[in-house]
């Protein structure tokens, strides 16, 4: 499994003595378990996806929704003839980055966060990964995080680069650029990303689209009916399709959406009504729509490329245009629907001010204030950058519940 020339995928950045268990686990394994067994992986159980963690058992959060892309993405990578257990890990390990409260938290992090860098996701992934998680220690004494290999860190990359002006995503900050060039080490020139990282990305918007959907109508929040009868509500849709997620122009986005509309498959949710029946329909949907979106860009990549095996930079995942549009609509109809629902507005801007108060009561009471993995980064720090970062990482690593119990504490004895 090569990278490219005088790379190794299978190396950690800090060298391990041989581990031999009896049952001859690969490295790739062993990344997979690490991720498995991390507290970050466990605190994804009460971190937001789209609806709140703990409103509903039956929704999803961000460990639900990551075990699911990791399914996916490790039976379409296996298909393609990448390592099951690469691709599986970075399903796994996708959103340790996220903070408290989902997307919202995100862009309130990254304006707390601008004279460090900025916050953003998946930057934050690679640095649990790399820094915050605690697993491995460097001969210096440093934290190399769960120490994953090249191979593995390369897959959780879905924006292998740092911020840049009129790119909103990225996946580095600017003190982590070493590892990050480490990791990079074999891959060709330029953002390219490795194929497991695609399949990743790729089983991600699967997920995110389709169960987020099922979320939705399941919750009341969805209902297709206005979409069935009422054109001017199907372009506003595609507007608001155009301008999030996708680079098809609204009216392309009409015909894609009436096609959907028109499957059979979809007639079952209009009338949805949270009977054993009807929740047998929707499951079925939901089913039959993520193997469609799975089978056609495995067959599409396999027509391009050939029967493979295909992995790291072999080839490239190919997404034909009209499931890349139909996927695009899912998310949307989430978009519009359950996160821009009314009400949600105030909800949004309460927790918004609840971390930019965390932040600023943390930045007045550390390192006494901060976690114990936390404080020693805090008085290392080597100026007001480096602290503000350290504080950003402490209320990143958070829960939605704990961000609640902390601003309790702290922020009401400013």
């Amino acid at each position: 499994m090569t990278a490219g020339p005088g790379a190794d995928d299978a190396a950690r950045l800090v060298t391990e003595a041989p581990k031999d268990t009896g049952y001859g686990r690969s490295p790739y394994e062993r990344d997979r378990a690490r991720v498995l067994h991390s507290a970050a992986f466990r605190r994804l159980a009460a971190k937001t996806q789209v609806h709140t963690a703990g409103t509903d058992d039956f929704l999803r959060t961000r460990l639900t929704h990551s075990l699911e892309v990791a399914q996916v993405a490790r039976e379409m990578g296996a298909r393609l003839g990448c390592d099951p257990d690469v691709v599986d890990t970075a399903g796994l390990a996708h959103d340790l980055g996220h903070p408290p409260f989902g997307h919202n938290g995100e862009e309130a992090l990254d304006a707390l966060a601008a004279d460090c860098g900025g916050f953003e996701g998946n930057a934050q992934t690679l640095r649990v990964l790399t820094r915050l998680e605690a697993k491995v220690l460097a001969p210096d004494g440093r934290s190399a995080g769960l120490n994953l290999t090249r191979a593995s860190l390369d897959a959780v990359g879905k924006y292998p680069w740092e911020r840049r002006p009129g790119r909103r995503k990225f996946g580095v900050y600017a003190d982590d650029r070493p590892v990050f060039a480490w990791l990079r080490e074999g891959a060709p020139p330029g953002d390219r990303r490795c194929l497991e990282a695609q399949v990743m990305d790729w089983a991600d918007d699967v997920a995110y689209s389709v169960h987020d959907v099922e979320d939705g109508i399941h919750g009341g929040y969805v209902s297709l009916r206005p979409l069935l009868v009422d054109a001017d509500e199907r372009r506003a849709l595609c507007a608001d399709v155009a301008a999030a997620y996708s680079g098809e122009a609204p009216e392309d986005l009409g015909e894609v959406l009436a096609e959907l509309l028109a499957d059979p498959l979809l007639a079952p949710l209009a009338t949805y009504d949270g009977s054993h029946r009807s929740l047998a329909a929707l499951k079925t949907t939901t089913s039959v729509l993520t193997g469609r979106f799975v089978s056609t860009v495995v067959a599409a990549t396999e027509e391009r490329h050939g029967p493979g095996p295909h992995r790291r930079y072999a080839a490239d995942l190919v997404v034909p245009r009209r499931i890349r549009a139909q996927c695009a609509l899912l998310k949307g109809i989430a978009l519009r629907y359950v996160m821009r629902r009314p009400g949600a507005g105030p909800r949004y801007a309460q927790q918004q001010e609840i971390l930019a108060d965390l932040v600023a009561a943390l930045l007045d009471r550390a390192p006494e204030a901060l976690d114990p993995v936390f404080a020693p980064l805090w008085r290392a720090a080597p100026d007001d950058a480096a602290r503000l970062r350290v504080v950003v990482d402490q209320v990143a690593s958070l829960t939605d519940p704990a961000a609640l119990a902390w601003h309790g504490r702290l922020a009401a004895g400013r």
